[in-house]
């Protein structure tokens, strides 16, 4: 018989199943050094013939927006567009994601003015089939939106069935069924809050619906229920007391246990949460069956025929890093770090990723992360555009093309120069998106009431701002991307000395036409606006985008004023005074690629890192409640952390950021509340819920990232709060007792880039292990060259790739071949003993005369 442990029935366990426990023990300390991070970028693009929604909403009224859901968490939504069945929304995101999850949903909403906001329909994609999508853009049907098939919660059910002999006269078996359940991902969140959970627990077969009840589990979306249940069944004709249980098939077949999860509304009608259904049946192959399973909407999740809904243009990348001990990286990471200098720059690790990834845009990135960290990015950058120069023909086409080396420098800018941007360019984006004054002055274009003239003085009143301000920036550029400017103009000046404007067509192909344009262009893109700008708002900015990259190009006089197409724009510039245009452009450049030191005021200017809408606890009160919490607007910045009633209203409490000693998470348990975090400084802590697992997460990393400096920086917190006279956490009674918890770690080095270097070698060994194949070609490559000593038969062939030198770069290979199957072993090592959703295990039975299984779902 099995042992009965804490109220429950329970198996012991015998030697081999000790033995497993023991192998899965070291496992699991080995694998807490692992970490699975994910990330996910794309763009929502468009919508197509979105069909009728119920309400009193006309077709053609239709005002929608999107939005993007982890299970049921909503963590991203587009602004409204306008009155469209084929709206083009355009918004792009990207966000890491905190925890596991098993479907990600894009639901489509028509907006309303008088109720609630109607569902038009979703896309939901199960985790498992992300990777079919990923890097690619497809058109995705709308399915209906069902609150019943609305389930994406995991919970873990333990049920161990067991013969006992009861009354002769009665001639009945039971089946016995021990209920414990554990969600693992959370519960959805009624309102904001956890659930008050409740499981039914059913044996459903013919002409029966046997039914039981457990207790309600108050305020928690991690419910445990530790009750048994017996359901009478009819004893099989087979069935003998030394023999083992045994079920005619017919019966087998039918008979299955049902468990549906609700949230208890007291007054209301309770919530469904969702159902699992497990067939009798397994129990025939396993004595102890042990599975992961996701709960099924009612019915098992079986669609109902709908009209045509439309339909969804999205373009996603998903990627999921399982991140290695750092000793596992070293060797590929110091083989990176040593391309600057190989000789020639060809042959090194870094330049063979670009070039056998050349047509995937992300391969780049996490290089140039890597090379930022270790402050090796400009002797690298440097040698691969003396590389592109020595291809480069002519002085007006310098740094034109998608090279490795404007690649590089790329991805530098949109990390080093984020706050430049910001400071520079956020306070006048702003303005124009906000004032929303008509500037079109094609026209073509133009509406029916526009006044051309009116129009042109104020897109020329937005140009002066934006390029006032960008002229007078040159004391916020950040010194590493001077550095790149100064090296790139006399790497210029030196392949083309003859020509007196190389020096800053060199620059300005970077600073202005990459870099400012690009984010007037897409401010959205740039964290510079929340959302794609309005369709007018986009014109406008475009028209300014495009004077920008004129004026920034007149320094170098590589572009005339006669050189315009249109004949708009030639009347337009005419309006601007050239001799003035181009020394402002020409002193900018000067500034920030010479080797004069720049002038600093000493103070730096304030830059907001974050802002957005929190829940904040009331400090100083006793009482646990809902009144406890209050809708704050909460901004950080570079100098402080403060709380708003309302966006722009006068701060309630202002925070320096050189007093704030930690910023953690907090246990769900201290307030019911998920998505928690504490800010511990000089007075109370502040206790703030965030609105998503997205936004904390985000939360902690700027506010983290602001105060990791700070002197006094505690070592240890309390994971919970002070209440009832005590810790809940440790339950000291001391309101300054040390924390029982460790603070997260800091790293101190490049604190503006934060940059995690084991994630990123990680992610160039997936690159070079998916281009395996081009690694192989290469290979060949270089031994073909190399051994042939006439005319290069096989330039054609092996054109694609850049070989300067074949053995040097032989070497590399072969080098990089070596660390990479290292790490591919360290990989099978530790996914032999991963445990995976859905994977199944085995273990013995505990008695001859009883079957057990455990089903965790």
């Amino acid at each position: 018989m099995p042992a009965f442990i804490n109220g429950y029935d329970k198996p012991a366990l015998n030697v081999p199943e000790k033995r497993q426990q023991s192998a899965l023990t070291m496992a699991e300390e080995d694998d807490a050094r692992i970490r699975i991070l994910q990330s996910l970028r794309g763009k929502i693009c468009e919508a197509k013939n979105l069909g009728p929604v119920s309400g009193p909403n006309r077709q053609r009224d239709l005002c929608t927006f999107c939005t993007i859901s982890l299970d049921q968490e909503e963590v991203f939504r587009t602004k409204v567009f306008d009155k469209s069945v084929s709206p083009f929304y355009g918004e792009d995101f990207y966000f890491e994601i905190p925890r596991p999850f098993q479907c990600l949903s894009f639901y489509v909403y028509a907006k309303s003015v008088f109720q609630r906001d109607l569902p038009v329909g979703k896309v939901s994609i199960r985790k498992d089939d992300l990777l079919k999508y990923s890097g690619k853009e497809d058109w995705f049907s709308l399915q209906p939106v069902d609150p019943n098939s609305e389930v994406q919660v995991i919970s873990k059910v333990v049920s161990t069935y067991e013969l006992q002999d009861m009354s002769v006269e009665l001639g009945l078996d039971f089946v016995h069924s021990c209920l414990f359940t554990h969600v693992c991902q959370g519960l959805p969140l009624i309102s904001g809050q956890n659930c008050d959970p409740y499981a039914t627990v059913s044996l459903v077969g013919p002409a029966r619906s046997d039914q039981k009840k457990t207790k309600v589990k108050k305020k928690t979306s991690n419910p445990q229920f530790e009750e048994t249940f017996f359901f009478e069944v009819t004893r099989s004709s087979s069935y003998s007391k030394k023999s083992h249980f045994q079920v005619e098939e017919e019966d087998i077949e039918k008979l299955e246990m049902k468990v549906d999860l609700w949230n208890n509304e007291n007054l209301a009608q309770d919530v469904f949460l969702g159902e699992t259904r497990v067939p009798v049946k397994i129990l025939r192959n396993d004595h102890i069956h042990k599975a992961w399973y996701l709960l099924q909407p009612k019915g098992n999740g079986s669609k109902s025929k709908s009209d045509d809904l439309g339909s969804l243009r999205l373009k996603l990348t998903y990627i999921e890093d399982t991140v290695l001990p750092s000793d596992c990286y070293t060797p590929l990471c110091n083989l990176l770090l040593k391309s600057p200098d190989v000789k020639p720059i060809s042959a090194s690790a870094a330049h063979i990723l670009g070039d056998i990834c050349r047509e995937r845009y992300e391969a780049v990135l996490p290089v140039v992360r890597l090379l930022l960290h270790h402050n090796r990015f400009v002797p690298f950058v440097s040698a691969v555009a003396v590389l592109e120069l020595d291809n480069t023909q002519e002085a007006n086409t310098i740094f034109r093309g998608n090279s490795l080396a404007t690649r590089c420098i790329d991805d530098m800018m949109k990390i080093v120069g984020k706050s430049y941007l910001a400071v520079t360019l956020k306070p006048v984006i702003d303005e124009i998106c906000e004032s929303n004054k008509a500037c079109e002055i094609d026209p073509i274009k133009l509406k029916e009431g526009d006044n051309v003239v009116v129009n042109k003085e104020n897109l020329q009143g937005y140009v002066q701002k934006v390029f006032s301000s960008i002229t007078q920036s040159s004391s916020n550029c950040p010194l590493l991307m001077c550095d790149v400017f100064r090296s790139l103009r006399h790497l210029a000046c030196k392949r083309f000395p003859a020509d007196p404007h190389v020096q800053y067509s060199a620059v300005s192909s970077f600073v202005f036409l990459r870099f400012f344009a690009v984010a007037v262009l897409s401010p959205h893109s740039f964290q510079l606006r929340s959302h794609h700008p309005d369709p007018e708002i986009s014109r406008t900015l475009t028209l300014i985008s495009k004077t920008i990259q004129t004026l920034g190009s007149w320094g170098s006089l590589s572009k005339k004023l006669s050189s315009f197409k249109e004949t708009y724009m030639y009347d337009f510039f005419k309006s601007f005074q050239e001799d003035k245009c181009i020394e402002k452009v020409k002193k900018f450049l000067d500034e920030i690629s010479s080797n004069v030191s720049k002038e600093s005021s000493g103070l730096e200017d304030a830059v907001v890192l974050k802002e957005g809408k929190v829940q904040k606890r009331a400090q100083g009160r006793k009482r646990l409640g809902k009144k406890n919490f209050k809708k704050r607007w909460l901004r950080v910045t570079n100098r402080e952390l403060s709380y708003h009633k309302h966006k722009g209203k006068e701060a309630l409490c202002i925070i320096n950021v050189k007093n704030i000693k930690a910023v953690e998470k907090l246990d769900e348990s201290a307030f019911n509340r998920k998505n928690m975090f504490q800010v511990i400084h000089s007075e109370k802590p502040l206790y703030v819920q965030a609105g998503n697992c997205i936004e904390a997460s985000d939360w902690l990393e700027v506010l983290g990232q602001v105060s990791r400096c700070n002197e006094g920086r505690l070592t240890t917190f309390h994971p919970s709060n002070y209440t009832g006279g005590a810790w809940q956490c440790c339950k000291n009674q001391s309101t300054n007792a040390p924390g029982c918890k460790p603070c997260t770690t800091t790293v101190l080095a490049n604190l503006q880039l934060d940059i995690d270097c084991d994630r990123e070698t990680e992610r160039i060994f997936s690159l070079l292990s998916s281009s395996n194949s081009k690694l192989q070609d290469m290979e060949d490559a270089c031994a073909s060259m190399a051994v042939y000593q006439g005319p290069q038969r096989e330039q054609e062939e092996y054109s694609k790739f850049t070989i300067q030198e074949p053995k040097e770069t032989f070497q590399t290979l072969k080098q990089l071949r070596n660390v990479m199957e290292e790490l591919q072993r360290q990989h099978n090592i530790r996914n032999d003993t991963a445990a995976q959703y859905g994977s199944l295990y085995v273990c013995t039975a505990v008695s001859t005369y009883h079957i057990g299984t455990l089903i965790h779902m």
